[in-house]
């Protein structure tokens, strides 16, 4: 198996300082393949721990995560990390974490788990699985119908592209509440280009999505026998995952292989200088406390930069080229949706309809039968030892695009719109024995239909700024699998643009 540690080993001597400024996933992750690279890095993280969203908390036998809870392994570049840190013996996976409910009519119903179980179940109205079995026929090759594929502008929302393939219901039924829980986002908010970019691109090239789907699952199947069986000796529980002790494992791990020296926490980067040339590199002024106190500022030279810290930061920086200021107007405001996030437990004898499973999703539609959540994960079904053992412990989320209103509410509203619909869905009585609560003010990046304007200033900003590069959940996706490799991808760059630079001085 190729290593991380392995690859890319012609970092010149000459140019081997990088800065990386935020120390969220994507930043550690990059932190780390350059430094397994012999480069020299240092990561300047404004908050007082590393890790970002990535945050595991125990206290009184309850373990629980305050942001993502579990990730996958949908990037190739993940499974190798996991390797190289070798947390293989620390992985958690849920249990049944196939049996996921969906809310309809007031009511969690199980989610089939594939198409053919979807067809034979009464999840869906016949009307909708007729739509659903057709739509490899309907959904023409984009070379046959261009009117229907090739001309469909590139702003197209999600909820009008699946509205398109499968209709309205499955839009206000699965794809609805997945968003909810996967980016506290809505159908009609969220362009289909930018968030779901695989089923855009297998539209573009298929045109049915079911046929694309099929198709490009076959073609990424070993197709001899000896790497068939070289891919079943290696294969791994599927699906979702986390560590035991939680999520915070993976940045603790990486941390750990930073080095404390190379990371410095509670610093916040006030301003970026790159000189004249690229031996010039750039000058970077942090502070380490108060902004106005000379005391605490301190200047640093690198050879390159990777910027991971959220765009809404990134504009409150100065940013200078050759003496000049470089203006940052160019960069669209980004919208953020907030969320809370809800840790509660029961006595068990207290919930009368527990539900064996990973979760339950609430669509924007049950809001007509009261329901306030986006949904909720069945933290202690998944992983029994998260909880004392004569207790449920539940993971709600509140917000999103849905009820901004409510995500930033006082502690006490929250618990009683959580409380309120676990007792209408899972049947708990009285108040929760333990209760935790974490407000994300930016919990999301909103990938808009006019999110091709953030991805154009920030290419900008890499043109105009030679080695500077960018990454992290504003640019390549918002799951934990696709920030780490946005990290070890721009890692990549950072060490071909030093190859570049040894090859011109040579």
């Amino acid at each position: 198996m190729d290593s991380l540690v392995e690859e890319d080993k012609k970092s010149p001597s000459h140019f081997k300082s990088v800065a990386i400024i935020g120390g969220g996933v994507s930043g550690l992750s990059a932190a780390y393949k350059l430094k397994s690279n012999g480069v020299m890095v240092t990561v300047f993280e404004a908050q007082g721990r590393a890790g970002g969203k990535i945050k595991s908390t125990s206290i009184d036998g309850f373990i629980w995560d305050e942001g993502a809870n579990t990730m996958t392994e949908s990037e190739h570049a993940v499974g190798k990390l996991l390797d190289e840190l070798g947390l293989r013996e620390k992985q958690q996976f849920p249990i049944s974490q196939h049996k996921r409910y969906i809310v309809r009519n007031g009511l969690p119903l199980l989610l089939p788990t594939n198409l053919v179980a979807m067809i034979r179940s009464n999840f869906l109205s016949t009307r909708s699985k007729v739509k659903i079995l057709l739509e490899p026929f309907l959904s023409k090759h984009p070379d046959k119908s261009s009117s229907m594929v090739s001309n469909i502008g590139v702003q197209e929302s999600v909820g009008q592209f699946f509205k398109r393939h499968f209709g309205a219901e499955v839009v206000d039924y699965l794809v609805d509440p997945f968003l909810a829980g996967t980016s506290g986002a809505d159908p009609d908010s969220l362009s289909m280009r930018y968030a779901l970019p695989e089923l855009w691109n297998i539209e573009k090239k298929f045109g049915s999505i079911i046929v694309g789907s099929i198709r490009s699952r076959a073609s990424g199947r070993p197709k001899d026998k000896d790497s068939r069986k070289a891919s079943d000796q290696k294969k791994l529980p599927r699906g979702s995952f986390s560590f035991q002790g939680g999520m915070q494992v993976l940045t603790n791990m990486l941390c750990s292989k930073l080095g404390g020296e190379n990371l410095k926490l509670n610093s916040r980067v006030l301003s970026l200088s790159y000189g004249d040339s690229p031996l010039d590199g750039w000058s970077i002024t942090s502070s380490a406390g108060r902004v106005s106190d000379a005391d605490f500022i301190h200047n640093h030279s690198f050879d390159a930069v990777i910027m991971t810290a959220p765009l809404c930061n990134v504009q409150e920086m100065k940013f200078m080229k050759r003496g000049d200021f470089f203006n940052l107007d160019f960069l669209p405001k980004v919208n953020y949706l907030p969320v809370s996030v809800m840790i509660t437990s029961f006595q068990k004898e207290h919930v009368k309809r527990p539900l064996e499973g990973f979760g339950v999703l609430v669509p924007s539609k049950e809001e007509e039968n009261g329901l306030k959540t986006l949904g909720t994960l069945f933290s202690s079904m998944m992983f029994p030892d998260r909880a004392p053992s004569d207790q449920y412990l539940f993971t709600t989320f509140v917000g999103g695009n849905r009820n901004k209103a409510l995500a930033s509410a006082p502690t006490n509203e929250i618990k009683e719109a959580v409380t309120a619909d676990l007792k209408k869905l899972l049947g708990v009585e009285g108040q929760p024995a333990f209760v935790r609560h974490v407000y994300w003010k930016n919990a999301f990046p909103l990938y808009s239909c006019d999110y091709n304007f953030v991805l154009e200033a920030l290419e900008k900003m890499e043109k105009n700024l030679p080695g500077f590069f960018y990454a992290g959940n504003h640019r390549d996706g918002l799951s934990v699998g696709k920030c780490i490799s946005s990290g070890l991808q721009a890692a990549d760059r950072v060490l071909s643009y030093f190859n570049y630079l040894a090859n011109q001085n040579s």
